[in-house]
């Protein structure tokens, strides 16, 4: 079967959380528990990147309150990523589990179908994780992530502590960044610029352990 990476570049920096979207279960932090993909095999491979584009804050998330992270692929900058060698399957799978639809569901499998296609950007609908953009290829295997149809659209919204806390660890875990250069990457996004500052996100990170309160 096609194996495709899936460029992580929010909440799924983590490998355990991501693996919740595999094998199910509920990571820390959220309150949602996930169904898994149909295949629960863990990725070939695990790599980490940076891609042209820029993160943004927007929206509210179901599981964590507050904004979601979105790739905007026409922003200025460059965003963190880790990426996951997965089964086209998987991928879809993944996929419609960020729009809480079913694995292996009409969704899943229209994406599946469609990936060997998408050279750029395709939007399958208008919900918050229904874009699929292309972002090259890694050891002969395309690399996609998932986003908005509308980045740019979006107005800017502050996401939740624990949110940002999940983003922050899975940075240190994937880029061994130190928890002052994760506050600054993060306090300067778009939606998280004034509403948290480097030295509170940097606080979370040093300290690894407590997901800091929801308010």
């Amino acid at each position: 079967m096609q194996r495709v990476w899936y460029v992580a570049y929010g909440s799924n920096l983590g490998r355990a959380r991501f693996q919740c979207y595999l094998s199910g279960g509920t990571p820390a932090g959220g309150q949602r528990e996930y169904a898994g993909c149909r295949d629960p095999s863990v990725p070939d491979r695990i790599t980490v990147l940076d891609v042209p584009g820029r993160l943004v804050f927007g929206g509210e998330s179901g599981v964590w309150g507050g904004g979601m992270a979105f790739y905007d692929a026409d922003g200025a900058g460059r965003v963190a990523c880790r990426a996951y060698l997965v089964t086209a399957e998987q991928f879809a799978d993944v996929a419609a589990q960020e729009m809480r639809r079913p694995p292996g569901g009409e969704f899943a499998r229209d994406l599946a179908g469609l990936l060997p296609d998408v050279d750029l950007v395709h939007a399958m609908g208008p919900g918050r994780y229904e874009t699929v953009a292309r972002l090259g290829e890694q050891d002969g295997a395309p690399m996609f992530t998932v986003t908005h149809d509308d980045v740019a659209g979006l107005e800017p919204t502050a996401p939740t502590a624990p949110y940002l806390w999940s983003i922050a660890c899975g940075l240190r875990e994937a880029h061994g960044w130190t928890a002052a250069r994760i506050g600054a990457y993060l306090a300067g996004v778009p939606g998280a610029a004034g509403a948290w500052t480097a030295g509170e996100i940097a606080a979370w990170v040093a300290d690894g352990s407590a997901v800091p309160p929801r308010a």
